[in-house]
């Protein structure tokens, strides 16, 4: 589901360093608890749950009732096409959106870089992987559509981490697109 990220209190919410490794955790690696998450992140367990519960009122996690019990409350991530504000008048919008763009910038980085320096122990994953660079002369509607596309292709792909067949990986995907600088 495409959610485009306009207003200032959701980019926060999400722009928090500790939040944003919750919840690219839970889309990762499936449903987890406060006191999961605490222990996988050395932090606390209020303060875990204090993060979740904000992520589940911006709406980016939910409680996974299926597997929930009693306390013992399991959070999962909602599948989401989260996009960013490009052109914005508010300045504070603006920042909490560079801030959120940097941070999963900075996570592609580091995750293409480990890759980079151990392909070898991913077996049969690096024969299959592939690192491309290329480019085309587009106008400003085609290279909206082709995000769009693409966006799409991607989605057609998306599969819940717990029912991920035998064998299968997290993969993470990396697109960049936008126009060259002179």
């Amino acid at each position: 589901m495409r959610r485009n990220l306009t207003d200032v209190d959701s980019l926060k919410a999400l722009a928090h360093p500790l939040r944003q490794q919750m919840f690219t955790h839970l889309n990762r690696y499936g449903p987890a608890t406060s006191a999961d998450l605490a222990a996988h992140f050395g932090t606390d367990r209020g303060g875990a749950s204090y993060h979740l519960r904000q992520l589940a009122r911006y709406r980016f996690i939910e409680e996974d009732t299926d597997r929930s019990a009693g306390r013992r409350k399991y959070w999962k991530a909602i599948p989401l096409d989260l996009r960013l504000p490009h052109a914005t008048e508010d300045p504070e919008i603006a920042a909490a959106a560079d801030e959120l763009g940097r941070l999963w910038f900075e996570q592609a980085q580091r995750e293409l870089l480990t890759y980079l320096s151990d392909q070898d122990s991913y077996g049969e994953f690096t024969a299959a992987a592939m690192n491309s660079f290329g480019s085309t002369t587009l106008t400003a509607a085609e290279l909206a559509r082709f995000g769009e596309e693409y966006v799409a292709f991607a989605t057609r792909w998306h599969r819940d981490p717990t029912e991920a067949p035998a064998g299968a990986r997290h993969i993470t995907v990396l697109f960049n697109a936008f126009p060259t600088p002179s």
